[in-house]
């Protein structure tokens, strides 16, 4: 399972070397996407932008940042796309020149009705160039323009037509405009480093990254625009339930993130917590899969008073972009990326601690590692509550047959099938408690088929039925 995305972008009083700082600021999202990465800068108003597949370090050079040249604002981005495979055309920001000047943008998360707004443009003559959501925003956002007299106008327009997930960062010629759905699906926060730049992020982790002291989050709903006449906040279409994806605590984020006000490593450390106050178990020693597993497992020892241990030595040599080429390669590739330290399981009843259970693939495997290393008993532990649904707004959620908790009629099945002599997930009133009483509550229709907006029957059809390159 996978995140799509990460936002970054820079507004500086004064011309400067901002390519290099969005450089850092996605080296520091790079989790939230591996497959592309782009930076868009705007130098006196006309944009340069470089745009590559593969990870920010291989995309970009000293020598190409510097091409980019200096400015006083850029965005930048880190993809990881759903269905579809790669298409060059969706690698963001998405830049373009209209009659009114010239946009760049940076999008996460997913919509729903981009079908049906995509239909509309191009049946006004519209021409998209790739099958990416951002497109689409975008192309809204130009059509509203031309109808008022600013972009943020603009902006909160086409926020109207929208539904679904966008953490949003868009530059213009003049002004960085970060803009969030009003149900706040996705995480986006701002700071500001010492000379005055503001900066937009998907994580406080990448604010960190260049200096910048966290102001605040982004409200969902909310547009904020930051210029040379400073910083505006419009909050017209603020005041929706708060629907945060659940994931980004349990797995997607950074654990030295804040989100929403809440360290994400103490949201995980409470998942293991209330894992063990839930589904006790008697062993001796409790170890984390590497790596969202890890601060869930040293909840889950703290609570249980079962000692913890280092379990797994995890390859950091190894992205996502390692292929197993034939079914023997495809069975070893979890002892490439994951290693057993055996001295810590062997003869060992295991408490096993992971995020979650998708297909059931990849938790059989390491089970199966963990007897050959000399465990005696392995109980699996997962910090979350069983895939039974599709996710919409954003998460790559494999299709309801391939999910192990839908193909299975039960807990003990699952444990069968994984090897585990016993298995418990999170429950879904835990889940809900994990940002504490912070009055953060969030989406969790991929858990309960319950979700916070209504869902087109053409889009619920496509995620099973007619897979679409969406974003």
């Amino acid at each position: 399972m996978h995140e799509e995305c990460g936002v970054f972008g820079i507004w500086s009083p004064v011309r400067k070397a901002v390519p290099r700082e969005i450089y850092l600021g996605l080296y520091a999202l790079q989790h939230r996407g591996q497959e592309s990465c782009g930076i868009a800068v705007s130098c006196d108003g006309v944009f340069h932008h470089l745009k590559g597949d593969g990870l920010v370090g291989d995309v970009f050079s000293r020598s190409s940042l510097d091409r980019l040249g200096e400015g006083n604002i850029a965005v930048g981005h880190v993809r990881y796309s759903t269905t579809g495979g790669k298409n060059h055309n969706n690698i963001q920001p998405i830049v373009i020149s209209h009659m009114k000047g010239n946009l760049a943008l940076c999008h996460n998360g997913n919509l729903v009705n981009a079908r049906s707004l995509r239909t509309q443009h191009e049946l006004n003559g519209g021409i998209f160039h790739g099958t990416a959501d951002t497109e689409t925003i975008i192309y809204t956002i130009v059509a509203e323009r031309l109808k008022v007299s600013s972009t943020e106008e603009a902006v909160f327009r086409t926020m109207q037509q929208l539904q679904g997930a966008y953490s949003c960062a868009l530059m213009t010629a003049t002004k960085l405009i970060a803009f969030r759905d009003p149900n706040g699906f996705r995480p986006l926060c701002c700071g500001r480093t010492a000379d005055g730049s503001w900066v937009v992020s998907s994580e406080s982790c990448a604010l960190d990254a260049v200096g910048a002291k966290m102001v605040r989050d982004i409200d969902p709903g909310e547009i904020v625009v930051f210029g040379k006449d400073g910083v505006v906040s419009d909050r017209r279409l603020c005041g929706k339930p708060r629907s945060l994806c659940v994931f980004e605590y349990i797995y997607f984020a950074r654990p030295d993130s804040v989100i929403e006000g809440v360290p994400v490593h103490h949201s995980r450390l409470q998942a293991g917590r209330f894992l063990a106050r839930e589904n006790p178990v008697e062993a001796d020693v409790v170890i984390g899969v590497p790596d969202s597993g890890i601060d869930a497992a040293l909840g889950y020892a703290q609570e249980s008073g079962i000692p913890y241990g280092v379990g797994f030595l995890k390859n950091k040599y190894i992205g996502r972009s390692f292929i197993a080429p034939s079914q023997d390669m495809r069975e070893t590739a979890v002892r490439i990326k994951l290693n057993v330290i055996a001295e810590t399981v062997r003869d060992k009843r295991v408490v096993l601690i992971d995020d979650s259970i998708v297909r059931g693939t990849t938790s059989e495997r390491i089970v199966r590692l963990l007897r050959e290393s000399g465990a005696k008993e392995v109980h699996m532990r997962i910090s979350s509550p069983p895939f039974r649904y599709p996710c919409f707004f954003g998460t790559d959620v494999d299709s309801r047959e391939n999910l192990i908790a839908c193909r299975l009629n039960s807990v003990e099945e699952i444990a069968a099938e994984i090897g585990a002599d016993s298995l418990a997930y999170l429950s879904v009133e835990s889940a809900h408690r994990l940002a504490g009483d912070h009055g953060c509550t969030f989406c969790d229709g991929c858990f309960t088929g319950r979700y916070p907006i209504d869902i087109p029957e053409e889009q619920g059809k496509s995620k099973f039925e007619q897979p679409i390159q969406e974003e």
